[in-house]
């Protein structure tokens, strides 16, 4: 790298610092700044730094409209290492090879809290380590953060605020309704929501605050883990993931632990910090010009990436509903190759502003489909091209529908819709057709076997006979599977139509409201039903429209029980909501139906509302948000001692 080139990238990197930190609007994903830096920290290893390089502070100089607060001693950063190699090399300068603290590494916004005579009397940004924004009267709207603790000296507290996972979502959708941009990522809404010159906003986004370390303070422990117990015993929250390792080897099998757990937490984590536990020991080492010298952040592999759009791809769903798929360069997410990414609907592209040959950042969440978070237009070269609306179904070439929001193809002979529907028809939740599917149902459409719903019902022996992988056995028993399904209950064959926003739920209340007579209602009717909204009934009134003479044809098909569920009046659980979380020892479905036999309802997320989580073994971040917002939590036991009550 030439001296040019290298000032060149520090400019950069400093561009890159300030939208991070200051700006809340990153440039880069957090893998690229990594890159970076480690760029520039290569070069500086043997030349002189420029004096303006983001390795020699901590953090860019805070422009904003909050007045700055000089910190009682100074907020450090971490010096961050990436894997083995780098950890043991790490622990080698800190000139210590046992007795680590660690606990997780929360991607949340860092803040500085000051208690006096046992009294919270400020709270502060890192800013650039000596000098942050003091944002006192937001962190009074905190909720989790004492306004008083019982030690009377003068201490700062510092820690990690963080957006949970879920609120996140519902900030974000909350943010697209009223036009506004989504947060890139929940860091970047904790932090702009610490930062709001309207507290109301601050208390409204549900902050969490966990604390990590301490700034001046006049405590007499020996060891870091001793502070910590003892700040988390003032009532700040405590993460259930903190260790005291003896070694190395520990150390890398709890990174390896967390990293495992890292989908399951209710907040983002992006590492693991490990430190020296032996404060004299810390107090020996010291600092460099940016880190202390005993701690560092375990990095987790990337699970945001940022790459190039290369194309757009068009699916047809069973309904009908066209949806955009981003043809990606491939990037490899915590190394799962990824060259795909949903885009949901046209909507979205407009909001992004995204074209084809776009930088992007990619993010990955456990096994749900990559999706773009945001768009890098300062990098555009004039070479992308607009995302058109499509006018043309991507396989049967029919004209579309479009609704806005939704472009639909209203072709019900779509090879594209009617093998998706069929899938959904035959599966384990609507008719359960046993040994009815994907591959199958692809392979009887292709030979022209069943080319309706209707006629997976007329198959016959004769059909199978010289399909490859069809025996006697098989025949007979995929046969006998179809008969079965001819008998189910109203619901199942409702929800198995695959109707847009009509799942089991609303399937079940059409089926014990109106019975068979469902498809009909009118868009008042189903409009009036508890949990129904304006989307739902549109939905049902156009589909019943178009269809309400096939679902005629298919009652003489079909043997539909209209069974209704016997409320149980006097409940100790009517009109309670529950959550189900865990592994309990029967299916949830059973649970399920006992609930509402019982005048309950059951809900798939947690919230103040809530009135019980059942649990079982392995209950995961639904059960720990239900204890924080102090919701009853009961096991398999107590819930049976709860039904036996109103018997």
């Amino acid at each position: 790298m030439t001296k040019q080139e290298y000032l060149e990238k520090v400019a950069l990197a400093n561009a890159w610092m300030r939208a991070y930190y200051e700006l809340d609007e990153p440039l880069a994903s957090d893998e690229e700044y990594d890159a970076l830096i480690r760029e520039l920290r290569a070069y500086e290893s043997e030349n002189e730094p420029n004096i303006d390089s983001p390795t020699q502070k901590i953090a860019p100089t805070l422009q904003s409209e909050f007045h700055k607060i000089k910190h009682l001693s100074k907020m450090w950063s971490m010096e961050d290492v990436f894997d083995e190699d780098e950890l043991r090399a790490w622990a080698k300068r800190a000139k210590c090879e046992e007795n680590f603290f660690i606990e997780p590494k929360f991607d949340g916004a860092s803040l500085n809290l000051v208690y006096e005579n046992g009294k919270l009397i400020s709270g502060a940004t890192r800013g650039d380590g000596e000098l942050g924004e003091d944002i006192t009267l937001n962190v009074l709207e905190i909720e989790n953060i004492p306004k008083t603790i019982a030690y009377k000296e003068k201490i700062e507290i510092r820690g990690e605020v963080v957006i949970l996972k879920e609120d996140f979502e519902k900030i974000n959708q909350k943010r697209i309704e009223e036009n506004q941009s989504p947060f890139a990522n929940p860091r970047n809404a904790a932090s702009g929501s610490l930062r709001q010159l309207d507290t109301r906003i601050t208390k409204q986004r549900n902050l969490k605050f966990y604390p990590w370390g301490v700034g001046e303070n006049t405590l007499n422990f020996e060891k870091h883990s001793q502070i910590m117990s003892f700040i988390r015993e003032l009532g700040f929250l405590k993460d259930d993931f903190i260790r005291l390792c003896v070694n190395l080897d520990e150390v890398l099998n709890s990174y390896k632990e967390l990293c495992n757990l890292r989908e399951q937490k209710p907040m983002m984590m992006d590492g693991m910090v490990v430190r020296v536990d032996d404060l004299e020991l810390c107090k020996e080492l010291g600092y460099t010009v940016k880190f202390p010298k005993f701690m560092a952040a375990f990095k987790f592999p990337a699970l945001e990436k940022t790459t190039r759009l290369l194309g757009v791809n068009l699916q047809v769903g069973r309904s009908g509903v066209v949806t955009p798929v981003a043809v990606l360069e491939s990037v490899n997410l915590d190394g799962v190759i990824v060259k795909s990414a949903t885009l949901h609907n046209f909507d979205e592209i407009s909001r992004l502003d995204v074209k084809i040959n776009d930088f992007v950042s990619v993010i990955r969440s456990g096994d749900v489909i990559p999706k773009i978070t945001k768009v890098f237009k300062d990098r555009r070269e004039g070479l992308e091209l607009k995302i058109e609306r499509p006018k043309f179904c991507p396989v049967c070439s029919s004209e579309l529908l479009d609704e806005g929001t939704m472009i639909k193809c209203q072709n019900l002979d779509c090879k594209a819709r009617l093998v998706n529907s069929i899938i959904h028809f035959v599966s384990k939740k609507c008719l359960n057709i046993d040994g009815l599917g994907e591959s199958i149902a692809q392979l009887l459409y292709e030979k022209g076997k069943i080319s309706t719903l209707e006629s997976i019902f007329h198959l016959k022996y004769e059909d199978f006979e010289g399909l490859e992988g069809f025996k006697e056995k098989k025949i007979t028993k995929l046969l006998k599977a179809i008969e079965n399904a001819k008998t189910c209950e109203l619901f199942r064959f409702i929800s198995s139509l695959g109707i847009e926003h009509i799942g089991e739920v609303a399937a079940k209340k059409l089926a014990r409201v109106f019975g068979k007579m469902w498809h009909k209602q009118d868009f008042e009717n189903y409009k009036n039903l508890e949990g129904f909204g304006e989307e739902m009934a549109k939905s049902l009134e156009e589909f019943v429209r178009v269809n309400s003479q096939r679902i005629d044809e298919f009652y003489t098909l079909l043997d539909l029980s209209e069974e209704k569920i016997e409320v149980v009046e006097q409940s100790p659980i009517k009109d309670k909501s529950f959550v189900i979380t865990g592994t309990l020892s029967r299916p949830r479905d059973e649970f399920k139906a006992l609930i509402e036999k019982f005048g309950g309802k059951v809900s798939s997320s947690v919230s103040k509302k809530t009135s019980f989580v059942l649990f079982g073994e392995e209950a995961g971040s639904k059960l720990d948000k239900a204890r924080e917002l102090g919701v009853v939590c009961i096991n398999e036991e107590q819930f049976n001692q709860l039904l036996n009550n109103a018997l």
